[in-house]
C-alpha cells in the first residue's frame, strides 16, 4: 500500500472513449474540470471496445499517462467516467498520484458549492456513500488481528472499524435528513392551505436557469458561467403573474448519469420539483446536443417520480441563435415551448402568461355586475387581485372588470349567494 499524494489542482485527464459515444461528453469533463478549479495540463482519449476490469483502459495507455504526470509535473489524474474501486486503486498504484473518477469530481464540486445546512448535509452523506465503496484494501497496513502475545488486537480490524463508523455518520445524516423533509412537508401544506402554486426550474447544468430566475423574480442569486453555480435551491415569489400568490424555486442543475449516490442523497431537494404544480425546463438553445440533455433531464424527473408533472420547455439564450423567439402551442390549445433570452428579456411576459394558463386555465376577461347581497364576492375577487376596474351604476350596481381564470371562477362561484353570478354564459365570456 503506497501513501496517496497531497491534493493539488494540476491535472491529467483520461477520456475513454467506448462504442462511438464521441467526445461531447469530454466538453462536459473539461467544463467540470475548470468548475472544481483544476488546471488541466493534458488530455488524453482512449478509444475502447469494451471497458478494461485492470484499468477500465489498456496498459499502454496507462503507462502514458504515467509519463505525462512525471513530464507535466501533475498530482492528479482525472477519469471522465466512473471507475470500480480497484480500477481506481490500480491506476493510482501504476501513476503515483491521487486518481478521481467523474463521480468523485461532482461530489467534489459540490462539497465546493453547498452553502445551506440542508446542503451540506446531502453533500456529506453522498460522499460517504461513495467512500464506503472504497475501502477495499485501504487500512490493511492498519491490521489489528494479530497472533502472538501482546499482539491480539480487539479483534475489529481498522477496514471494519471505518465502515462501523461510516455507517453510523450514515445513519445519523438520514435521520437529520428526514426532520428536513418533514419541515419541508409541512411548507408545502401551509403552501397549499393558502393556495400558493410552486413553479420550478429545472433543466441541466448551465443552461442558463439561475439568469431566468433573477430575470423573472428581480433577484440577484449567482450567475456564474460554471456548472453547478446553484446547489442549494432558492425560492423566492413571482411577481406579475395574473393567478395570486405563485412561487419559483430555482434549483440544482442536472448533467448526464448523475450519480446514483447524489440523486439519492439530495432527494429532499428533488422532492420540491416532485411536488411542484408546473416545471419549466430550461433548455440552453445554442447547444448543439440540447436533444441529447433534455433526455438526460427527463431521465432524472422519472427517477424522481415527477415525470408527469406539466411542463413547458423554455428555450433560452434565443438570442445566441439564428431564429425568431417564438411560442408553440399544442393542438389543445396550451402553450407547450416557449423561447426567450433570459439575458436580453426575451419573451419574459409571454412566458408569465403562459404560465398563468398552464395554472388555472384560461383567462375569463370580461364586466359583470354586482349587487348588494354580493359583497362578500366582491371581496373575494379583490382578494384575488381579479378586478382591473370599478365603476358604480346608476342603480347602484357595482360593474366590476375582472381578469379571473376559470378554476377560481368555478371555485367563487359555489359561494353562497354567488350561484349564477360567474357561470353564466353571458358572463364567462373573454374580451
Amino acid at each position: 500500500m503506497f501513501e496517496r499524494a497531497d491534493r493539488g489542482n494540476r491535472a491529467v485527464v483520461l477520456h475513454p472513449v467506448l462504442r462511438g459515444t464521441g467526445l461531447d461528453k469530454l466538453d462536459e469533463f473539461e467544463e467540470l474540470c475548470r468548475s472544481a478549479g483544476v488546471e488541466v495540463a493534458v488530455i488524453l482519449t482512449a478509444p475502447r471496445a469494451r471497458p478494461d476490469a485492470r484499468f477500465f483502459v489498456g496498459k499502454g495507455k496507462i503507462d502514458e499517462v504515467t509519463e505525462q504526470v512525471s513530464a507535466t509535473g501533475a498530482d492528479l489524474v482525472l477519469v471522465s467516467c466512473a471507475l470500480s474501486a480497484i480500477q481506481e486503486r490500480n491506476i493510482e498504484a501504476e501513476c503515483g498520484c491521487r486518481v478521481l473518477d467523474r463521480t468523485t469530481l461532482i461530489l467534489d464540486i459540490f462539497a465546493q458549492r453547498a452553502r445551506s445546512h440542508e446542503g451540506k448535509l446531502q453533500v456529506e452523506l453522498a460522499q460517504l456513500r461513495h467512500i464506503s465503496t472504497r475501502l477495499i484494501r485501504g487500512w490493511t497496513h492498519l491490521e489489528r488481528q494479530k497472533g502472538g502475545i501482546g499482539l491480539r488486537g480487539p479483534g475489529e480490524t481498522q477496514l471494519e472499524t471505518d465502515r462501523r463508523l461510516i455507517g453510523q455518520r450514515i445513519r445519523y445524516l438520514k435521520g437529520r435528513l428526514d426532520k428536513v423533509r418533514k419541515q419541508r412537508a409541512q411548507s408545502r401544506r401551509r403552501r397549499e392551505r393558502a393556495q400558493v402554486f410552486t413553479v420550478a426550474l429545472v433543466g441541466y447544468t448551465n443552461a442558463g436557469k439561475s439568469t431566468l430566475f433573477n430575470a423573472l423574480t428581480e433577484s440577484n442569486v449567482d450567475t456564474r458561467d460554471r456548472q453547478f453555480a446553484t446547489l442549494d435551491p432558492t425560492v423566492r415569489q413571482l411577481p406579475n403573474v395574473p393567478t395570486g400568490n405563485v412561487l419559483l424555486a430555482d434549483t440544482v442543475g442536472f448533467v448526464s448519469d448523475l450519480p446514483h449516490e447524489l440523486v439519492a442523497a439530495f432527494h429532499a431537494t428533488l422532492l420540491e420539483t416532485r411536488e411542484a404544480d408546473l416545471l419549466l425546463h430550461v433548455i440552453d438553445a445554442a447547444d448543439p446536443f440540447h436533444q441529447q440533455r433534455e433526455q438526460d433531464v427527463e431521465e432524472v424527473l422519472d427517477s424522481v417520480d415527477a415525470g408527469n408533472i406539466a411542463v413547458i420547455r423554455v428555450f433560452n439564450k434565443i438570442d445566441l441563435v439564428d431564429r425568431p423567439a417564438g411560442t408553440h402551442v399544442g393542438a389543445d390549445g396550451v402553450v407547450e415551448r416557449i423561447d426567450v433570452s433570459a439575458l436580453e428579456e426575451i419573451g419574459l411576459s409571454r412566458l408569465k402568461n403562459a404560465i398563468a394558463t398552464r395554472l388555472k386555465g384560461e383567462r375569463i376577461r370580461t364586466w359583470i355586475s354586482l349587487g348588494g347581497q354580493h359583497a362578500k364576492l366582491r371581496s373575494q375577487l379583490f382578494d384575488l387581485g381579479a378586478v382591473e376596474e370599478e365603476k358604480v351604476s346608476a342603480n347602484g350596481q357595482w360593474l366590476l372588470h375582472i381578469d379571473l381564470s376559470q378554476q377560481d371562477a368555478k371555485q367563487l362561484g359555489r359561494m353562497p349567494g354567488a350561484e349564477g353570478v360567474l357561470v353564466r354564459e353571458s358572463i364567462l365570456v373573454q374580451s
